[in-house]
């Protein structure tokens, strides 16, 4: 049982904090009601290339931490990347009259995403292996 609660402690910790990074950026990047909304789309797509360097870290050079992955994956950047903000976002800017803004949203956050993640693992890789 200890296993589990020491886990779940520092994903709850990590959260507050990827989640306050989160929010710091909103204040520092606002967006208007019919503009792209460009601190969650570079919230997701930073994120998302942190957590490829993330995992080829704690799977390939640093494996026997066992709560460095749960703290920083699945709580710091979990919280900071935020796709329910996405999809709100993309509600909110068909309902205040921007769909085309809206559909580019759309269309470009998941692929630039993963084209993050793809890039954050291929470089890690390639800078742990120099």
């Amino acid at each position: 049982m200890r296993r589990q609660w020491d886990v779940l402690a520092v994903i709850s910790a990590g959260g507050v904090l990827g989640a306050l990074g989160r929010y710091a950026v909103s204040l520092a990047v606002p967006g208007s009601p019919t503009g792209f909304p460009w601190g969650i789309f570079w919230v997701n797509v930073t994120g998302c290339a942190l957590i490829g360097v993330l995992m080829v870290l704690v799977n390939e050079v640093w494996p026997g931490h066992r709560l460095l992955r749960p703290f920083l994956g699945t709580g710091v950047l979990g919280g900071f990347t935020t796709f329910s903000t996405y999809t709100v976002d993309i509600v909110r800017l068909i309902d205040s009259g921007a769909p085309a803004v809206a559909v580019a949203y759309l269309v470009g956050t998941v692929p630039a995403a993963l084209a993050a993640v793809y890039c954050g693992t291929v470089v890690t890789r390639w800078l742990v292996r120099r």
